[in-house]
């Protein structure tokens, strides 16, 4: 199979964003070597993918209108037969764009998940937690609450994604919770339910457009928010603890 040619020309823009998403969006396409069409992707190939990702990035952050395949090519400047090179449709792009957003999450909230807290610090360490994966929803609320909408809406791949980005994290609360695994599945529903609903109330707390319907701004409702979360999280971690002893 011949690969894409490079072309020459003016290099692309690339819609901006913020440069550790471009630097994670680089990574995640760096194990990307050939099109959908079976060609091996050179450099300008590799740099119109990004800026597909890029685009779509922007789009679902910056507007509340559907996002679409079409919208997104209008952006980067391309035709459907081009965009088609790359992705067969939206939920195929939207994953694509989710891998490296979910990328950084790991450098995030998650590391702050994975030694243990000890009795001692549980209050600050649920603090810290809490406000990082709020924050995190915060400064990528479009994207996020697009998966959940279309994983409500039952796209399978979606939800795939949705519970895997997800599993390994109520894993690391499940050792928070009982190292020993005491308890069994009991310490496993503790940490689902406890971060179904921190989720739920984080996701309704940064939704922008719940925020205009109420006419509500973030600030200290969001910090109450936080600090009610992390109360729930230190109470939830210690109870299960103390059962586990038993």
């Amino acid at each position: 199979m011949t690969p894409e040619p490079d072309g020459g020309g003016e290099e692309p823009v690339i819609p901006a964003i913020p440069p550790y998403l471009a630097s994670a969006v680089t990574d995640a396409g760096a194990a990307i070597s050939h099109n959908l069409h079976g060609q091996r992707m050179g450099r300008k190939g590799r740099v119109t993918r990004e800026r597909i990702l890029a685009a779509a990035i922007e789009l679902v952050e910056k507007t509340d209108e559907p996002v679409t395949l079409g919208a997104v090519a209008r952006t980067v400047g391309l035709g459907m037969t081009s965009i088609y090179n790359y992705f067969t449709d939206f939920t195929e792009l939207l994953l694509a764009v989710l891998e490296p957003v979910m990328g950084t999450a790991h450098e995030e909230y998650f590391a702050l998940v994975r030694d243990y807290w000890s009795d001692d610090e549980l209050e600050a360490r649920s603090t810290e937690f809490v406000r990082s994966y709020h924050d995190f929803w915060a400064r990528h609320t479009g994207l996020l609450h697009l998966r959940n909408s279309l994983a409500d809406q039952f796209d399978v791949r979606i939800m795939h994604q949705r519970v895997n980005s997800t599993r390994p994290l109520i894993g690391l609360f499940v050792a928070q919770m009982d190292p020993r695994g005491a308890l069994g599945d009991t310490a496993v529903l503790m940490a689902t339910t406890l971060m179904t609903g921190i989720e739920r109330s984080i996701t309704l707390a940064t939704d922008r457009r719940l925020q205009r319907i109420l006419g509500t701004l973030p600030g200290r409702r969001e910090e109450n928010l936080v600090e009610i979360n992390a109360r729930l999280m230190e109470l939830a971690i210690r109870d299960t603890r103390e059962r586990a002893a038993r």
